[in-house]
């Protein structure tokens, strides 16, 4: 009998720590009607086999015109400028000019040839030498873009971050303390987040997170996955909302932090009008590419 009450203790116990290891922001609460609802272009209105690729100031720009939301991804050039690129690595998207290839570039899948190393290892004005795939858009700066939008559309900007280095965050701060518009920010990495609970409290920010193991059982592996997966450092960063691979919307720490805690649930990528239908029902932002939503802007 002694053991089952001490076994009962234990699990009570541990029931409490995982509730308040995921817990999200539950007081002084930013404004988040502004977000709800919306329909967040991913990377722009893109397609990259056009002259308008992900993450191109034309993407962005064909998105405010059509009155989406804008998600974007921003990190730091080799001088330390806030540029907008998904990938830590430019091969997949960046090209040399026709004719300047050298002999060590990338040859991607498809056979292209990807400019080599990493967007960090490269100044800016080396950085505007390339192209994003076949077009002829240019890597943008944040600040270019922050004035092309001009507050008419609402944005999630993604801290790429991609281990210990927050150098990032108050060079991107330091932009949209002067920007006038509505954003939100989000980041895989807690630190980052955790950096805006420290200084910038009152901007609203979001956990992004994966089922990982489920989704390339072969890559992400080990403790560091596990809970991210799980939403175990909400404790560290008291997120306002949640930013989860729409695939998996069933994970336990999702769910409760949505239905418990009433926090928000910001769904990536969806990429079907019948995925953003199943998605209406468990998220409460929606990010999308690859097809236009019959909804428009705003999902009510």
């Amino acid at each position: 009998m002694l053991f089952l009450k001490v076994l009962v203790v234990i699990l009570v116990i541990l029931i409490v720590l995982y509730f308040f290891a995921i817990q999200p922001r539950i007081i002084k609460k930013p404004s988040r009607k502004e977000h709800i609802g919306v329909l967040y272009a991913h990377r722009g209105l893109f397609d990259n086999n056009s002259d308008a690729p992900e993450n191109s100031m034309l993407a962005f720009q064909k998105a405010v015109n059509a009155g989406y939301g804008i998600e974007l991804d921003i990190q730091l050039s080799k001088d330390g400028i806030p540029v907008i690129f998904h990938d830590f690595t430019l091969a997949r998207v960046a090209r040399y000019p026709k004719g300047e290839e050298p002999e060590d570039a990338v040859r991607n899948e498809d056979g292209s040839l990807g400019v080599k190393g990493k967007v960090e290892d490269y100044t800016f004005e080396e950085l505007q030498r390339f192209h994003l795939f076949n077009s002829e858009e240019k890597i943008p700066t944040f600040e270019s873009f922050l004035k092309m939008v001009d507050g008419k559309v609402p944005l999630i900007v993604e801290l790429k971050i991609e281990k210990f280095d927050l150098s990032l965050c108050p060079k991107a701060d330091a932009l949209l303390r002067e920007y006038k518009g509505v954003y939100c920010i989000e980041s895989f990495n807690p630190l980052g987040i955790r950096w805006y609970k420290q200084n910038h409290n009152e901007i609203m920010r979001g956990q992004l997170s994966d089922w990982f193991f489920r989704d390339d059982p072969n890559l992400y592996r080990g403790l560091l996955y596990f809970m991210l997966t799980n939403l175990f450092f909400n404790f560290y960063t008291r997120p306002d909302f949640v930013a989860y691979n729409h695939k998996f919307f069933m994970n336990p720490s999702r769910c409760i932090c949505h239905v418990f805690y009433r926090n928000l649930a910001a769904a990536w990528t969806i990429k079907s009008q019948e995925e953003l239908e199943k998605a209406r029902k468990h998220f409460d932002i929606y990010i999308f590419d690859s097809f236009i939503p019959k909804d428009g802007p705003v999902v009510q």
